[in-house]
């Protein structure tokens, strides 16, 4: 299975380069100039390592939330982490127009992470009998915190501006406008090292504690690494629901839940998963593009519901 999964990943690398409204010669790269070298370092590279960045980044997220809330059902976009980073986000271009994209990432890490804190604080407090209920609590804590930036954004007559940006797109991913996604690399690799930590943490705080894991600590070092890749990809990307949601369930059915073994298939998954919404925007209605947050919305959703109903059975 993994084999299978790397193959199609190239595959879909590839064809994620082949597709695009410009015509390309591949023939012409060999000279290592002209336009068709142009649009395959400026724009189509670009736009595959941003794809990538960004599913491997939100896989983990989920993978960390799920670990740390010791529910299935739980990511950045059924937790409130993906609103309040796009609240934070809004309170910087009014607060601090002039800010840099560092400052405004800062701005929805900061939003993030406390909305995480306070999320993971309900939860804990409330103990529910039926799991479904843990993402349904934060998908209403979310629509407040999204009901709070849309109003403020009204007051201060942005609101049609901020639902266009704000919506998952990859369309203006170009080289120098992106960078920042890279930050997510050593997350990843954090994430890793940390793996067999995380794992302990999804038995609870009392065996974690008794296994020599500080639960406090590994718990916030989780928040932090989730706020920085939802920070970074909603700064540049916008917002990007259910992907950390999907893939960690679809790998725990088959490879079981020690982080140390499956993060890398959850880091692949995610990036197929992405390249295939991604794909399916660029072409359903080609030449023109569906806003990726609405092809991932609709797919994850689906698959949610049905993750969902097994849960039930």
């Amino acid at each position: 299975m993994p084999s299978v999964l790397s193959l199609g990943f190239v595959l879909l690398c590839l064809v994620s380069l082949a597709v695009g409204v410009k015509p390309m010669a591949w023939h012409a790269l060999l000279s290592l100039s002209g336009d068709a070298w142009t649009t395959l370092t400026a724009s189509r590279l670009p736009r595959l390592a941003a794809v990538v960045l960004t599913g491997v980044g939100l896989s983990m997220c989920g993978v960390i939330l799920q670990q740390i809330v010791r529910n299935r059902f739980v990511e950045p976009a059924t937790s409130g982490g993906l609103d309040a980073a796009r609240l934070g986000l809004l309170v910087s271009l009014i607060l601090a127009p002039a800010m840099g994209t560092l400052g405004r990432m800062l701005f929805a890490l900061v939003f993030c992470l406390a909305a995480s804190a306070l999320y993971l604080a309900i939860v804990r407090r409330i103990h529910f009998r039926n799991t479904v209920m843990v993402p349904v609590i934060g998908l209403m804590y979310g629509s407040v915190l999204s009901a709070i930036a849309e109003f403020y954004a009204y007051r201060h007559n942005i609101l049609q501006s901020m639902q266009g940006w704000l919506l998952g797109d990859f369309s203006k991913i170009v080289e120098g406008n992106y960078e920042i996604l890279y930050l997510t690399l050593p997350i990843i690799l954090v994430t890793y090292l940390y793996a067999h930590r995380f794992t302990v943490l999804g038995m609870g705080e009392d065996m974690a504690t008794s296994l020599g894991v500080n639960y406090a600590v590994t718990a916030g070092l989780g928040l932090l690494l989730v706020s920085v890749t939802v920070a970074v990809t909603v700064i540049t990307v916008g917002t990007i629901p259910f992907v950390g949601l999907v893939i960690p369930n679809l790998v725990v059915l088959y490879y079981g839940e020690h982080l140390r073994h499956t993060l890398p298939i959850v880091a692949l998954a995610g990036a197929c998963l992405l390249l295939v919404c991604d794909l399916i925007s660029r072409l359903l209605i080609y030449p023109f593009e569906i806003p990726i947050g609405l092809t991932a919305g609709s797919v994850g959703g689906v698959l949610f519901l049905l993750l969902i109903l097994r849960r039930n059975r």
